[in-house]
Order: C-alpha cells, then sequence, then structure tokens
C-alpha cells in the first residue's frame, strides 16, 4: 500500500533538483531561457555583452554578472546562447578561470558543424561535461518555454542537466551521446534549412503578386485546405502583408548567419545547395538595407533594389 509523502521529503526533492545556472548570452532566446530557469526555481546568473539588455531579468529574480567568469564561478551548469561559434568560443575563454571542471555546459548557440567541434575541443581542455543542445523555435514558443531541444551529451551525466533542459523546452530528442561529434548541430542546420526556404519563398511570393497586380490573399484562398497549404508560409507572409516585422521572433541578421552554416556545412560535404545559397544572399541582403533587426520574414525586402517600409 502506497505511503502519502510528508512535507519535509517533499521539500528535499525540491531541494535537490534546484541548480544553479549561468545564462551566457540574453538575446531573444537567452533571456527566456532564462526567465523559465528562474521560474523553475534554479539560482540564474546571467551575463550579456550589453549590459542593458540583460537588466530586465533582474526583475524575474535573475541576477545580472558583470563578466562571464562572475556568472559561470560556483555553477552547476552553463548555459551558452551566442550569436556563433566566434562568440561562444570568446566568451567562455573569458570564464574559463572559474569553470570548475566536471561543470556540465550546455551549449545552445548554432554554431555550425566546424563551430561545435571547436567549443567541444575547449570543453575537453576545461575538463566540462559538453552538451551539444541547439534549440528549434522563435520568440513565442520560447518565452513559453515550449522549445524543441535537440541534444547529444553522454547519458551518465544527462540528470544533471534535466531540470534545466525542461525548464526550457516542450520536449528533448536526444539525438547521441558524444556532443562533439555535433548530431544534434547537424539535424538542427537540416531543419534550419526548410525553415529559411520556407520563409524566403513567402516573401518572394508576397513580392511577385504585388509585382503583378494580384492581391497575395487570393493567393492564400486558392490553396485553402489542399496539400500545398502551410501554416508557416500563411505565417510568415502575414507578417509582412499587416507590417508587423517588428519585434522579431527570429531576426533577419541571425537567420542570416544560418544560413551561411548551411551552406558551408553542405560544401564541406560535397554537397551544392542552390536554393540555401540564393536564400542567404537574400537574408544578407536585406540586413544590408537595414533590416537585420526585424522578424526574418523581412527577408521579402530583398526583392526590391532600395530597402523599403512594410
Amino acid at each position: 500500500m502506497a505511503t502519502a509523502r510528508t512535507a519535509p521529503e517533499q521539500e528535499d526533492d525540491v531541494m535537490t533538483d534546484k541548480l544553479t545556472v549561468s545564462v551566457l548570452g540574453t538575446g531573444i532566446m537567452g533571456a527566456a531561457m532564462a526567465r523559465n530557469l528562474a521560474r523553475a526555481g534554479h539560482d540564474v546568473r546571467a551575463w550579456n555583452r550589453t549590459r542593458a539588455k540583460a537588466e530586465p531579468l533582474s526583475a524575474g529574480g535573475v541576477h545580472i554578472a558583470e563578466s562571464p567568469a562572475e556568472a559561470v564561478r560556483d555553477a552547476d551548469v552553463v548555459l551558452t546562447v551566442l550569436h556563433d561559434a566566434a562568440a561562444a568560443l570568446d566568451v567562455m575563454r573569458q570564464a574559463a578561470p572559474a569553470l570548475r571542471p566536471g561543470t556540465a555546459w550546455v551549449q545552445s548557440t548554432t554554431a555550425g558543424v566546424e563551430g561545435i567541434g571547436k567549443l567541444a575541443d575547449l570543453a575537453r581542455e576545461h575538463e566540462l561535461v559538453f552538451f551539444d543542445t541547439p534549440v528549434l523555435g522563435t520568440r513565442e514558443p520560447a518565452e513559453a518555454g515550449q522549445l524543441l531541444v535537440l541534444a547529444a551529451g553522454p547519458a551518465e551525466s544527462r540528470n544533471k542537466v534535466a531540470p534545466v533542459l525542461e525548464a526550457v523546452g516542450a520536449r528533448t530528442v536526444w539525438t547521441g551521446e558524444d556532443g562533439a561529434a555535433g548530431s544534434a548541430t547537424r539535424l538542427k542546420l537540416v531543419a534550419n534549412s526548410w525553415v529559411l526556404a520556407a520563409t524566403n519563398a513567402a516573401g518572394e511570393l508576397v513580392a511577385l503578386a504585388e509585382a503583378l497586380g494580384v492581391d497575395p490573399r487570393a493567393f492564400f484562398e486558392l490553396i485553402a485546405g489542399g496539400p500545398l497549404d502551410m501554416g508557416y508560409l500563411r505565417l510568415k507572409a502575414g507578417l509582412v502583408l499587416d507590417g508587423r516585422t517588428s519585434p522579431a521572433s527570429f531576426a533577419v541578421a541571425t537567420a542570416a548567419k544560418d544560413a551561411r552554416l548551411i551552406v558551408e556545412a553542405a560544401r564541406q560535404h560535397g554537397i551544392r545547395l542552390d536554393v540555401a545559397a540564393a536564400g542567404a544572399e537574400r537574408l544578407a541582403r536585406a540586413a544590408a538595407q537595414g533590416h537585420g533587426d526585424e522578424d526574418m520574414a523581412a527577408a521579402y525586402f530583398a526583392s526590391f533594389e532600395e530597402s523599403s517600409s512594410a
């Protein structure tokens, strides 16, 4: 017969799951992840290169650190959510003097195949337990703690990082036991290649319809409920049509970086991705026109010689 749990037993369980988590990088994704970790009861310390971007987190109980080293001191888990592999390497090298051997490093920066290898090398150098953990999702699911986490790392240490992954995501898909091999990062690049292709297609669809004097919404009525209909296409096209490319769910500049990583990874493996390469160029052009901080749907503006407002 089952016995009721006493209040002290319940309290012990809660305390066992509480971790000290360092979040390095508080952009769109990192800030949301830090908030959700704090809401889950963890002791969260955050650092961002531009401190003002991290300051609002203090209202939710997050300690804002002055340096990466301060942020990671005595941390159980370090979570990196930075722009690219170069930024993650730089920041973790700054944090190195305060890192303890055996600390878990949950690396969620989209770093690319080559980049993830360099980050894993740094982890080995400092005897960290390395997890390759990119995420799928944008601002809204990040804020709701509903990201899809792709993860690779040693099975014997997964319980240590499980509370962190559960706080930021709705589901974790394990792709392997060797984070250095980058199996999670590779799957993320494949997924992103589809997302970016669909986003660029949405922008071109709207631009072409407008140029030909066709109401873009007539196209959506045409395909409604059929095999060509797609919610994501409607979502991104709708942002353009409604002039709602700000604030960004996922910024043009970040999408352009991810697109370059996809093209580079393919090239390194002897594959030519013409659509992805063209998409990367479109995103870069939209960023150069001044739309880098807008939602990636603003790649639409790359269809025009001059930058224009929605």
